[in-house]
Parts: structure tokens; C-alpha cells; sequence
């Protein structure tokens, strides 16, 4: 059932020829048909060939053409071939081929005409059938064309929403690991310090400050998931939330705005502040430092954020954060830069532009 669904045209096409064939030599007048063993063979070969258009589709519709020509002058009656010819013409255009359809086929009108010259006052093929035979062709290679453009489109469209979904899922990962993994790295500092600590009174002042920090992170997550909903969305407005759980947590956290603080794009806003977020969170858990400046800048093309600490500097540590930020800043056609800094410690540097860049 599989190899009938699969090869379902080519066995119709080829049971329309066969059937046509017959019915048309059995009412024919002539006793003994001319060259009946080569149009038999014809027939057999052009309708065989069918059966590998879908790899060949160019050698096939050729080769169909030329059974038609071998056929039609060759033998008698005049059979059902030019049906094998026509759909290995529409299957060549269908496959976007359509120039090398269109060549065929102009090859086969000019082959006619010349054959229809040479015949002189014998001719087959009178003006009518001739301009009927033309109209047939280009009508075909002109759907053929029109099918093969109509599943590009569909395949675009397809590819485009595959290409969306995974964009999507990587919003969402992101934002997941923005929210999750800077309040968790914050709970997991404070956590060591309650494990490891001597002093009680440290110790309950650290659980105290898990216990807000948890807080916060579900906070982060509700607010998270009504973003995924289109709901409310983070803001530059919030640092001030971000440097306060820093701060928390030992690190002195200072804000310095350049510029007017100007209304922004909710997508550059948003991109923004988990830059701030995700930096202040690699800051806490891997650059040792004391003090860290977050500087916002504002101009009337772009807004830049950027994050200078005092820490250990180096080499930037591998893994999901920087991916991240450098791919929420590409994004919006922006850029991100994270390296060590020349008098010590780690600065992250985010451009966004206000206008997406397509």
C-alpha cells in the first residue's frame, strides 16, 4: 500500500496512456498498424521512466520527449504518449526547474515545427492543434511553476514558525536562568556563610537573609511568568531592588546615571535590567569583590549599562551568564563586552540600541 500511495501519479498517468493507447488503436481503420512494435516500445519506455522523475527530473522529462518523437512520425495510431511528456513537464517545473521546463518545451514546439515543414503537404499537426499543442505547454510549465513556488512559501512559512519556537524556548530559558540563578547564587553565598560561620549572630543574620532572598526569587518568578503571559516586564527602575539584595549579601552596590533618564523601548528595558541582574549575580559568586558601580547611560540612540567591580578580574568563567547577555544585546542589534579590567577587578559592558536593528 505504501509503494501504490508513493508511486499513485506515475501508475495513474501510466494507466491513462496505456488505456488511451488501446482504445484509440482498436478503432483505427488500418489493418495493419505501421511500426506497431516500435510504439509499443515507446509507450512502455516513456511511461517506465515516470517512475523516476522525482530523482531525475530533468533526464526524464527529455527523455519522455523524445519517445514522443520517435513515436508520433514512427507509428499509427496516434497513441496517449504526449500525456507521459506533459506530466514529466509539469514535474520538471515543479521542482523548480522551471527555465529548463520552459526550454524543453519550447525544444519540443520547435522540433514539431520543423518535423510539420518537412512533411510539406503530408503534415499531421495543422495550425490549431499546433497553437493548441503550444498553449498546452506553457500553461503547464506556468502551473508547475506555481506549485513549486506555493510549497517554497509553505516551507518558508514552516521554517519560520520552527525558527520563532526556538527563539521562544531561548527567551524563556534565559529568563528562568536570570531570575532562578541570581537569587539562588545569593541564597547559596549566604547559605555557606551560615554553615561555616562561628558567630550565631552572623549565622541568623545570614538565614534571615535567605529567607528574604527566597522570598524574592518567588516574587521574581511570579513576576517572570506573567511576562511570559505578556504582562508586566522588568525595569531600569528596579536596579535599585538589585543593588539593595547585593548589598545583602556584603557587596557595596553604587548606581551613577549619565544622561536624561528617558521613557525606553519595553524589550531594551527589559534586556537592560538582566544584564544589570545576571552581572551583579556573577559578581556574587565568582569576582571576590567588595564594592561594584553600575553606571546606566542614556543618549538618544542607545542606552548602556555597565558594571565595573573590584574583584579578583581575570578570565571571564564559562557558562551561561555571558551567552545570555551577549545574546539578549545581538538581539536588539546591540553589543556586549566582558573582560578584565586593566587596574584590577571585572567590568561588563552592555550598547542597546533604542530602535531594533532588522
Amino acid at each position: 500500500m505504501a509503494i501504490l500511495r508513493r508511486y499513485a501519479a506515475e501508475i495513474a498517468v501510466t494507466v491513462a496512456v496505456i488505456a488511451g493507447s488501446v482504445v484509440v488503436s482498436l478503432g483505427d481503420d488500418a489493418e495493419t498498424p505501421r511500426n506497431a512494435a516500435v510504439g509499443w516500445t515507446c509507450v512502455a519506455l516513456a511511461c517506465a521512466s515516470l517512475f523516476l522523475r522525482r530523482r531525475y527530473p530533468l533526464p526524464v522529462a527529455i527523455f519522455t520527449a523524445v519517445c514522443c518523437a520517435v513515436y508520433y512520425p514512427q507509428t499509427d495510431p496516434d497513441g496517449f504518449v504526449l500525456l507521459a511528456f506533459a506530466f514529466a513537464l509539469y514535474n520538471n517545473a515543479s521542482t523548480g526547474r522551471i527555465r529548463s521546463a520552459a526550454v524543453v518545451a519550447a525544444a519540443s514546439m520547435g522540433g514539431v515545427a520543423i518535423g510539420e515543414l518537412g512533411a510539406g503537404a503530408a503534415r499531421q499537426v495543422d495550425n490549431f492543434a499546433f497553437l493548441l499543442m503550444a498553449g498546452w505547454f506553457i500553461a503547464l510549465v506556468a502551473v508547475g511553476a506555481v506549485t513549486y513556488y506555493r510549497r517554497e512559501a509553505e516551507r518558508t512559512k514552516e521554517a519560520e514558525a520552527q525558527r520563532r519556537a526556538t527563539e521562544e524556548r531561548l527567551r524563556i530559558a534565559r529568563e528562568l536562568h536570570d531570575v532562578l540563578g541570581h537569587n539562588l547564587a545569593l541564597i547559596n553565598v549566604q547559605a555557606g556563610a551560615a554553615l561555616h560561620g562561628k558567630d550565631p549572630a552572623k549565622s541568623e543574620e545570614a538565614l534571615t537573609t535567605i529567607k528574604q532572598t527566597s522570598k524574592e526569587a518567588l516574587r521574581e518568578l511570579r513576576a517572570t511568568l506573567g511576562m511570559l503571559r505578556q504582562a508586566d516586564t522588568p525595569s531600569l527602575a528596579r536596579v535599585a531592588e538589585l543593588a539593595e539584595s547585593a548589598g545583602a549579601h556584603g557587596l557595596t552596590v553604587r548606581t551613577e546615571i549619565d544622561g536624561t533618564a528617558t521613557e525606553l523601548p519595553p524589550d531594551v528595558e527589559h534586556a537592560a535590567f538582566r544584564v544589570v541582574q545576571e552581572a551583579l549575580t556573577n559578581v556574587a559568586r565568582h569576582a571576590a569583590a567588595n564594592t561594584v558601580v553600575v553606571r546606566i547611560g542614556y543618549t538618544p540612540h542607545d542606552v548602556s549599562v555597565q558594571i565595573d567591580d573590584d574583584g579578583r578580574g581575570g578570565a571571564a568563567v564559562p557558562g551561561n551568564g555571558i551567552r545570555g547577555m551577549t545574546e539578549r544585546a545581538e538581539a536588539l542589534g546591540g553589543e556586549l563586552t566582558a573582560a578584565a579590567r586593566e587596574d584590577g577587578g571585572f567590568r561588563v559592558r552592555a550598547r542597546l540600541p533604542l530602535r531594533v536593528k532588522k
